[in-house]
């Protein structure tokens, strides 16, 4: 099957093309490769094809096993060092760039992917403590999902948390994975709760490193103010974790409110806008927690907030369960047909796709139809009578309650698969509200600009997401360092910056001009938002270092721009981490082209 017609049935199915992938075991004839020789005997091994989370990157057959514990994660990485080929850890492949393996990496390829997702999933508790707090020892294939509800189980929980909960706990830590959350105006966090990434939770982890007395790789151990484990707390795949202790906190209720009817215009507005608009950073100032959702060509966002409320209000459904929005989980038929339509080559229907993915989660939210009822004939023949009738039974979803986990995650694998790039732009509390509206306005001119030229590279969402900085002594381990690599990293020289705006730009994959426009956004953003006011970095797990015709290729910001806005500020950064990285794997086993290229 075409790449094409892979991308396009994923669309159309919701992503369910994405789970049929072919398996050969090695004494299979339809094997494409010889079995590596003499590899450990009693690791389940067969050969596979690896695709990522929106299918930019799929591989030939390539051979990966199952190891059951630790050790024989051990034993197969000393393996592939004596014969002479590479290790990657795979999770749930529930990401976008590169650092696994390359998209059409051959069979023939000396690597063996390391699947931690089938035995290595283990949670148990560390130890729980008299002040509310606890650690989790979490094995690094366990889903997020699963250790949200191990903890939650016992009453405890985290600030923030990425929405999926089919990522790995060693995937999540490798790349910063983060949530949405900074400090309310006049809130206390518990103990064992911050606003930064997964990473800075951390107060231990395993890893497998390189023992040059024992001349072989081993399991070490490294606490949380050891120096290398902070280049291990977010190493980009350059590095083996296989298990992590992860502080937490008492858990908190949450409430979820979603807002449809604030004008882009005045949600981004320009920092003076009047005292009574409805502005992100005023929303941000209440609850702490927000998230925007910009579906392409549209003007009213999707904006949700989270605040902190211990008893049901009267007005809110409570939840006992996450994934709790079925309407973006398996989208209505005529609507995946649509996108199915858009990548088999109508890219100018995405004006109307937008709208209609706004209008399907205003009547899934609110109930409200009248937009629906009041739109052109190709709305309607889209989101038709038995479509609203569906959408509606399942019970209005615009003010939901319950435990965080239940609302914290809310995409489940059955999503509409794209593509996204992502940045994280540092700045200070003050100037969030400037750096939206800089974003938003520019954003705006751009897509009217390649309309205008019949270009239509966006068809999905803009997503905006608010967090505040790595801050180690959430972790309550004395000398706990910040993670080296993290995007999250405070900049010594401005502790004024103290929150971070995540800023992802999502499409359908094969989109035309979709690479040019996000090369646009991104120098937008390295040269006009980098400055006095904010300086940006890039979001690991999604894409950057765009040419006009591929993402992670620009030399100039693979080899200058990214380690430069890492070293900004002074400080152990980008050289330390890479360096360590380097002596805990000096033969590179845990490396691909790509990361030697990007960590040099």
């Amino acid at each position: 099957m075409s790449r094409r017609r892979v991308l396009a049935s994923s669309a159309a199915l919701g992503g369910a093309a994405w789970l049929l992938r072919g398996t050969a075991r090695p004494d299979s004839a339809y094997a494409s490769s010889p079995a590596p020789p003499g590899f450990p005997g009693g690791c389940e091994l067969h050969q596979g094809i690896y695709e990522n989370w929106a299918g930019e990157i799929r591989t030939d057959e390539l051979w990966t096993c199952a190891p059951r514990t630790p050790q024989e994660v051990v034993d197969v990485v000393n393996w592939a060092y004596a014969a002479g080929w590479t290790a990657r850890a795979q999770g749930h492949r529930h990401g976008w760039a590169p650092l696994t393996v390359a998209d059409a990496t051959p069979a023939a390829t000396q690597v063996i992917l390391l699947d931690t997702t089938a035995h290595l999933t283990a949670l148990s508790f560390a130890s729980q403590a008299a002040n509310g707090t606890a650690r989790v020892r979490a094995q690094a294939g366990a889903s997020l999902e699963s250790l949200l509800a191990f903890a939650g189980g016992s009453g405890y929980g985290v600030t923030a948390a990425p929405a999926p909960g089919d990522l790995s706990v060693g995937g999540a830590l490798a790349i910063d994975a983060h949530g949405t959350a900074v400090r309310a105006v006049g809130e206390t966090p518990p103990a064992g709760h911050g606003y930064g990434s997964l990473s800075n939770l951390v107060t231990e982890l395993t890893a497998v490193v390189w023992d040059a007395g024992a001349n072989r790789y081993v399991l070490r151990t490294v606490g949380r103010a050891d120096p290398d484990c902070a280049a291990l707390l977010t190493h980009l795949g350059r590095a083996f974790v296989t298990e992590a202790v992860l502080q937490v906190g008492a858990d908190s209720n949450l409430r979820c409110v979603s807002l449809l009817d604030i004008p882009a215009t005045e949600l981004f507005a320009a920092p003076g806008a009047p005292a009574a608009a409805r502005t992100l950073a005023g929303f941000v100032d209440a609850t702490g927690r927000a998230e925007v959702i910009w579906f392409a060509f549209t003007d009213k966002p999707w904006l949700k907030t989270w605040s902190v409320t211990p008893n049901r209000p009267l007005a809110s459904r409570e939840v006992s369960e996450p994934y709790n929005y079925p309407f973006s989980d398996n989208i209505p038929e005529p609507v995946a047909r649509l996108a199915g339509d858009l990548v088999a080559g109508a890219w100018a229907s995405a004006p109307l796709f937008g709208q209609v993915q706004y209008l399907l989660a205003k009547v899934a939210l609110t109930g409200d139809i009248t937009d629906v009822l009041l739109s052109g004939t190709l709305v309607r023949d889209i989101l038709t009578a038995d479509v609203l009738t569906h959408l509606l039974a399942g019970g209005l979803r615009s003010d939901l309650w319950g435990a965080s986990r239940n609302l914290l995650e809310y995409i489940r694998p059955t999503t509409l698969r794209e593509t996204a790039n992502g940045y994280a732009v540092l700045t200070g509390r003050a100037d969030l509200q400037w750096v939206v509206s800089q974003f938003a306005a520019h954003y705006s001119g751009l897509l009217d600009t390649y309309a205008a030229r019949g270009e239509f590279p966006v068809n999905g969402q803009v997503e905006i997401r608010v967090t505040g900085l790595e801050d180690p002594a959430v972790c309550a381990v004395p000398g706990a360092q910040a993670p080296l690599l993290s995007a999250l990293r405070p900049r010594p020289d401005r502790p004024d910056f103290d929150t971070v705006v995540w800023i992802d730009i999502l499409s359908l994959p094969t989109t035309p001009a979709l690479h040019r426009f996000y090369r646009d956004i991104e120098q937008f953003l390295l040269t006009v938002l980098e400055g006095p006011r904010a300086t940006v970095r890039v979001e690991w797990s999604k894409g950057w270092a765009y040419t006009e015709t591929a993402a992670w290729a620009d030399p100039d910001v693979l080899g200058r721009v990214i380690p430069d806005t890492q070293r900004a500020g002074g400080g152990p950064g980008w050289d330390e981490a890479v360096a360590t990285l380097d002596r805990l794997d000096p033969h590179h086993v845990f490396s691909t082209p790509f990361l030697d290229r990007l960590l040099r």
